[in-house]
């Protein structure tokens, strides 16, 4: 079920009224889809965070724009201010509901590794995947359990839960999860000396990256 959200219309574009509606607690937007007219809204700057932060960043949401027919649309993309953190434009993608999507869904790791328990080192290289399903059936995550893991294990796409209201776009043999083993003793010994002087340290690396560029 879509969650509904209020906009109100921009038919002034001047910087001027846009700098009015941010003091105002708004965020500016734009709604638009395939084959529809692009929209210049304003929304609750409070309630989008809010909305996106309960229900998710894939939410439907119905928008009810003033004077005009709700439209189910999907938050696509939005603009921060790195300076205020605060939110300073929003773009709402109308969605069909009966036509498939392609969107990112995040990745969660369930349990302890029993190779991390052994001394190992769990790496999670991807914290969100690419799930192709329809607008209502996008799921908010996808947990995968990392307990019987032991050490030199992975789990691959190839190896999550199937489900037939959403398919994986990535490789089947892209790495979700591993335990690595820990540092050797060799790997220890080997490292560089920590009392080599700094001059002949960077003279030699400074050699390597030249041959490595002649090549």
């Amino acid at each position: 079920m879509a969650v509904k959200l209020k906009a109100t219309r921009r038919d002034d574009l001047t910087k001027s009224a846009t700098k009015q509606h941010r003091e105002n607690g708004n965020v500016p937007s734009v709604v638009y889809g395939k084959d529809k007219e692009a929209k210049s809204i304003a929304v609750n700057s409070i309630e989008l965070v809010k909305t996106v932060r309960d229900e998710g960043r894939n939410a439907i949401i119905s928008l009810d724009i003033e004077n005009d027919s709700p439209v189910d649309v999907m938050l696509h993309e939005y603009q921060i201010d790195p300076l205020k953190d605060e939110l300073v434009h929003a773009d709402f993608y109308i969605v069909n509901m009966d036509k498939e999507i392609d969107v990112e869904v995040p990745l969660r790791l369930e349990g302890e590794a029993q190779g991390s328990k052994d001394g190992g080192v769990l790496q999670h290289p991807l914290y969100a995947l690419q799930v192709r399903a329809k607008p209502g059936e996008i799921p908010e995550e996808i947990a995968v359990d990392v307990a019987s893991l032991e050490i030199g294990d992975s789990i691959t796409i190839a190896d999550l839960p199937r489900s037939d209201k959403y398919e994986y776009l990535e490789d089947e043999t892209t790495t979700v999860a591993t335990v690595v083993p820990p540092d050797t003793l060799d790997d220890v010994e080997e490292s560089p000396d920590e009392n080599a002087e700094p001059e002949l340290v960077d003279a030699e690396d400074d050699d390597e990256q030249s041959e490595e560029k002649s090549k």
